[in-house]
């Protein structure tokens, strides 16, 4: 598994990446972006990457923060415990916007491109990131052809950059994983983004993850769960591989 670290130009500034690929398979002409949780970029989410990168694509984990940067680390079990800790990374995630992260998307695509990734791309993001990767989809409708969020919070809240709201303009399959109980994604927002995308006629499936906690795929959370992470395993690479080729 080879990691490259890249630097993005975009209109704001330069975002560091890291490009996952696996040694093992050809050059891979399909790619993945993977939106970060609020945690940012770190060695749990290189090792999500590294687990895509080995089912043959080129895998790149942009720092969203890049704005704000240098920043944390923090803790993911214990940083929204900590007032300090919970006071930055509130700051981080309210002080960068969907707009921020959708014009970003642009550079991320075409950094792709620019290392021979010229094949269809699919995005996945976690809790900040689930709403990122879906308005990536609504905003880059022929290069996206799938999208997935797992316990993604507000993807269809009364925001005026709430992703339902976009679901016209999506043009790839999407899957949904979301939380048993979270307070980020209740029940009427599951519902009304379920309508908004069925309305649009979007490929899509929204699945409730009974018992499990928000955070639960991610290995370095308070809230990891090894049998509902590997179950979210099984529904990301099946939709790559049906849709990415």
């Amino acid at each position: 598994m080879t990691k490259q670290d890249l630097r993005i130009k975009t209109r704001d500034g330069v975002a560091k990446a890291g490009l996952f690929r696996s040694a093992k398979t050809s050059p891979a002409k399909s790619g993945v972006i993977l939106y970060q949780d609020a945690f940012g970029p770190r060695p749990a989410l290189d090792g999500m990457a590294e687990r895509l990168a080995g089912e043959g694509y080129a895998v790149l984990v942009p720092d969203l923060f890049y704005r704000n940067a240098p920043y944390g680390p923090f803790d993911a079990k214990t940083a929204f415990t900590e007032e300090k800790t919970k006071a930055a990374l509130m700051a981080l995630v309210t002080g960068t916007t969907q707009e921020m992260t959708i014009s970003d998307g642009e550079a991320f695509l075409d950094a792709l491109a620019g290392e021979g990734v010229t094949g269809p791309i699919g995005t996945v993001g976690y809790c900040m990131g689930g709403a990122r990767a879906l308005n990536a989809a609504a905003a880059y409708p022929d290069r996206i052809r799938a999208a997935a969020s797992f316990h993604g919070g507000n993807l269809a809240s009364d925001a005026a950059d709430s992703p339902h709201r976009k679901a016209a303009s999506i043009k790839a399959r999407v899957y949904v994983g979301m939380a048993g109980i979270d307070r980020s994604f209740p029940p009427e927002q599951s519902t009304r983004l379920e309508e908004a995308l069925r309305n649009a006629e979007v490929d899509h499936a929204i699945e409730n993850y009974v018992g499990m906690a928000h955070g639960w795929c991610v290995p370095d959370h308070s809230v990891y769960n090894e049998a509902g992470a590997e179950r979210h395993w099984r529904r990301l690479i099946t939709l790559f591989a049906e849709t990415l080729g």
